[in-house]
């Protein structure tokens, strides 16, 4: 009765387990579909790769307006101090004063050999090429949470499959314990099929901490809370489209991959970029033409007001020169004659009323054009010529390796799924077969022509076909579903 008892316990265990199981199937269950588009939407990396490519969305509109002109305007204030060149007057003051310098200038390429054309187009492919990425990462992530998906649905399915070992194991429990009550078994048959509930308690909990583990690994995929309740849809799967092998030849299926899949098509516009690169590489060996102007002019409060001129005489003759000169018995001075400006300080109210004024007439203008032969710098641009080409070669081989592993994949894939097919049929064959042996055992048991001992061991075969046929079997979808992938189709159940 000891062991009744424990047997008891343990089921009581086993019933609030079920009950928190239960429990949390009525939560929101979120399908495949759902799962993949919260991933891509939600997952860190898919984030980042966004942002490079907003980022590389910039550089494009930055290589853009680099063809228009460019124009800045500038303005300096200050006051000087000792001598200095008052800007009003370009001569020589030792007094303190108020300056302000005020322009405009712009400048454009004319030409450059191209090298704005190419590196706008650089900068495009670039970001094309960054939208590939997202591509890329998104479908590495959807494929990531379909294998996710498929390991909880197993695990459910073996949890559920404990759940059905329990309960025959109990029924057992109970028709011995009829038997050794009435004599008909000894008690040793009791123990043994109490032995085996408590194996089987231990199984359930393993596949349900199995379920639960792999709950929260999708759930650290999408980026979602581990506290919030969250559970998967289960659909038919026996209603899964699983493609024929005729439709997924490898061959076949490699031929539509290199024109579906995100990486090939990063690798053939990074290869375009990296070839229009060596035309911009190639434009900085050549001459550069620009066209420029400026906009120009100051303001000093040391400008002064005239208010007249008075005549100081005529300057002191050099010896020996005649300062005069008769014509018609008149005579004239040849000497300049000496004037002195009267000039007075403005007030506050007049210097800023001729602010305008004095911008006006100090305002200059320039336009020219420049050319910028290269003529020796050292190597760099003939070095960065050999580095584009050198990129090119990059490029090619990294193409190409992809292209190479992408292969491999597809048929490493195809032969996985061809043998995931001969183990589930296999599997399958082995549950039919444990079935009818542990059918004919409890059969046997029933009328006490099979010992206990021997019930149990056809039971646990039975459990482990069926775990092992659950395992086969979405193993080979996964893997069928990873072909479809390879062909552009995505991942669906």
């Amino acid at each position: 009765m000891h062991y009744f008892c424990s047997s008891m316990k343990s089921l009581f265990t086993l019933l609030a387990a079920l009950l928190v199981f239960q429990a949390q199937s009525q939560t929101e269950k979120w399908d495949l579909k759902r799962c993949v588009e919260y991933a891509t939407s939600h997952n860190i990396s898919v984030k980042q790769a966004d942002i490079q490519a907003r980022i590389a969305g910039i550089q494009v509109k930055l290589s853009k307006l680099a063809v228009y002109p460019s124009v800045s305007g500038n303005s300096g204030m200050g006051v000087r101090f000792g001598r200095s060149i008052d800007p009003t007057t370009n001569a020589f003051s030792t007094t303190q004063f108020l300056y302000q310098n005020i322009g405009l200038s712009g400048g454009m390429q004319l030409y450059n050999y191209g090298s704005l054309k190419n590196s706008i187009a650089v900068a495009d492919l670039n970001a094309k090429a960054a939208l590939a990425d997202i591509d890329r990462i998104a479908n590495d992530i959807s494929l990531n949470v379909a294998n996710f998906y498929l390991n909880i649905l197993a695990a459910a399915e073996q949890v559920k499959i404990t759940q059905v070992q329990i309960a025959q194991t109990l029924t057992q429990l109970e028709i011995t314990k009829k038997r050794v009550d009435a004599g008909a078994l000894p008690e040793l048959n009791l123990a043994e099929i109490q032995v085996q509930l408590a194996s089987d308690s231990s199984n359930y909990v393993g596949a349900y901490t199995g379920y639960e583990q792999n709950i929260l690994n999708l759930q650290g995929l999408l980026n979602v809370d581990p506290a919030v309740p969250f559970e998967v849809a289960t659909p038919n799967i026996s209603a899964i489209p699983i493609p024929s092998f005729a439709d997924l030849q490898p061959a076949m299926v490699y031929e539509m991959a290199l024109g579906t899949q995100p990486l090939q098509k990063a690798n053939v516009i990074r290869l375009e970029a990296a070839k229009k690169s060596v035309l911009v590489a190639k434009a900085q060996q050549y001459p550069t033409l620009t066209v420029g102007g400026n906009l120009a002019s100051n303001f000093s409060n040391s400008f002064r007001r005239t208010t007249g001129a008075s005549f100081l005489g005529y300057g002191t003759p050099m010896p020996g020169f005649d300062p005069k000169v008769s014509i018609g018995g008149q005579d004239y001075f040849v000497q300049s004659p000496m004037y002195k400006l009267n000039q007075t300080n403005r007030n506050i109210s007049e210097i800023w009323d001729g602010w305008s004024k004095q911008l006006s007439n100090n305002f200059g203008q320039n336009i020219g054009f420049n050319l910028s032969v290269p003529i020796f710098n050292g190597g760099q641009a003939k070095g960065a010529y050999q580095r584009a080409n050198l990129n090119v070669k990059s490029a090619e081989l990294q193409k190409e390796q992809a292209d190479i592993t992408l292969k491999q994949n597809i048929y490493t894939a195809y032969n996985n799924a061809t043998a995931a097919l001969q183990k589930l049929n296999a599997s399958t064959k082995a549950v039919e077969t444990s079935q009818k042996a542990y059918d004919f055992a409890v059969k046997r048991y029933e009328v006490g022509l099979l010992s206990s001992l021997d019930l149990i061991t056809n039971q646990n075969n039975l459990l482990r076909a069926k775990v092992q046929q659950l395992s086969n079997q979405y193993d080979y979808i996964f893997k069928m579903k990873v072909l479809e992938f390879y062909k552009g189709q995505g991942i669906t159940l």
